[in-house]
């Protein structure tokens, strides 16, 4: 699989150029692949008897269209993934938007191994195929997928899943809670899908788990504009109504409750556990996963040296100036010369001014539930120095637990830390002993 994955990325390097709108393309009566139906079309056509039409049928970047006249065309590439094996099953493809190209995600099933065949395009072109992790459901998986949607006062509702265990109930589940920036209900960051993999993972062993698309993500264009935007409206109050949703649903066990925060999320975790305590569904535990206890603009500082430090000449071409950065995280030392609508990392002034005021640290004196705190050591986002003062404030509290693990990254994935983003460009899952740990805290609670 491994070789097989090397090949194809020297056969079709994923093509991630900007182009200009409304290029011309030679083929000017080739079809666009606009919608999920398109691309069960184009699949089924690439592992059909004549997977050659697709090198005229479809819109292709010029770039990929020259590296495919060069490497033999899709037949070369229908070729070289069916060499790991016979097509079994293709499973619908579903649609994400990443950086403004659509990624179209194509469980397949071999007769060797399973894998998402992943088509990526540019305003309806095709712009690269990959392969991924694969996402779709395996023949004779007992896990039930619920759709069950939050509601968000004002705006609407946020697309929601429940990934139950077999049988009936009722299970202990864990709420997911995302880091920073808008993210999908999988957290995707590159080839990395920490919350489906967490859903899956901990649904096998018994406990249910609910994600939900994060509001910034599904609302983004409706809250550009809200300088009042805070921590508050962006993640605790929907993790908050996730809570008390879950207590009325029929499966799921009232009193065993749990929240688990990733990044900014475990950030949050006190300021969820403060408010929950008011509310008449409360969590009975929670998990920070890469959680830190120090001010988001420290972290900020630290991540920009280390990218600077380690891969200047890629932070160079993104158009990134280390100073430039610097001065503007400066601004965050005088606050009340700061307007509502002026922004700073992409955050208004009223968001970085709740964030001053607000100490995760010493609110989470303040929790009396078991809490889990989990970090990778190779992690250069949040790092072993956070996971340190954790310990050092609350390692000897019999309600807290403490676990590192050797090898692993921000999202609890096998990574190296300088690498850095790099570590996203490449398929991995949650490490298992993550799993395991967050399964084992949750059941032996109950005992």
């Amino acid at each position: 699989m491994r070789k097989m994955s090397k090949m194809l990325a020297a056969l079709l390097a994923l093509v991630m150029t900007l182009t200009a709108c409304g290029m011309a393309f030679a083929e000017q009566e080739a079809r666009k692949i606009e919608t999920p139906a398109d691309a069960d079309e184009w699949i089924q056509t690439l592992f059909g008897e004549h997977p050659e039409e697709l090198d005229s049928a479809w819109e292709l970047m010029p770039e990929l269209k020259t590296a495919l006249e060069a490497a033999g065309g899709m037949k070369a590439v229908a070729m070289q993934i069916t060499s790991i094996g016979e097509v079994k099953e293709i499973q619908p493809a579903y649609q994400k938007e990443i950086q403004g190209y659509q990624f179209f995600y194509i469980p397949c099933i071999f007769s060797t191994t399973s894998v998402d065949i992943v088509l990526v395009t540019l305003d309806g072109a095709v712009a690269g195929v990959q392969t991924s992790i694969f996402s779709g459901k395996q023949e004779g998986s007992d896990l039930v997928g619920v759709e069950l949607n939050l509601p968000v006062p004002e705006l609407g509702e946020l697309p929601g899943s429940l990934t139950l265990p077999a049988g009936d109930g009722p299970f202990p589940v864990i709420v997911l809670v995302h880091g920073s920036g808008p993210n999908d209900m999988d957290e995707s960051i590159g080839y990395v899908r920490p919350f489906k993999d967490l859903a899956e993972g901990l649904a096998a062993k018994g406990v249910a788990v609910y994600r939900y698309d994060k509001r910034t993500y599904t609302y983004k264009a409706e809250l550009a504009d809200n300088y009042q935007l805070t921590l508050m409206e962006e993640t605790v109050d929907d993790a908050v109504a996730a809570v008390q949703m879950l207590a009325q649903q029929e499966k799921i066990d009232p009193e065993r409750i749990y929240v688990l925060g990733h990044s900014l999320g475990g950030i949050a975790i006190p300021m969820i556990d403060k408010v929950l305590k008011e509310q008449p569904a409360a969590a009975c535990g929670y998990v920070m996963m890469a959680g830190s206890p120090r001010k988001l603009d420290e972290l900020f500082r630290e991540q920009y040296e280390f990218m600077f430090s380690t891969q200047p000449e890629v932070m160079e071409q993104a158009g990134m100036n280390k100073e430039d950065i610097l001065s503007e995280l400066d601004r965050l030392n005088d606050l009340d010369t700061l307007a509502d609508s002026d922004a700073i990392q992409g955050a208004y002034a009223p968001y970085w001014k709740w964030l001053a005021e607000y100490d995760q640290l010493k609110m989470a004196e303040e929790i009396t539930a078991p809490v889990l705190v989990l970090q990778g050591e190779e992690d250069w986002q949040v790092t072993m120095k956070d996971f340190e003062i954790w310990k050092e404030a609350f390692g000897d509290k019999e309600n807290w637990t403490m676990i590192s693990y050797p090898g692993l990254i921000h999202t609890m994935t096998p990574g190296v830390m300088n690498d850095v983003s790099a570590n996203y460009a490449k398929a991995a899952k949650v490490d298992e002993k993550v799993i395991g740990d967050i399964a084992e805290f949750i059941l032996e609670e109950k005992k």
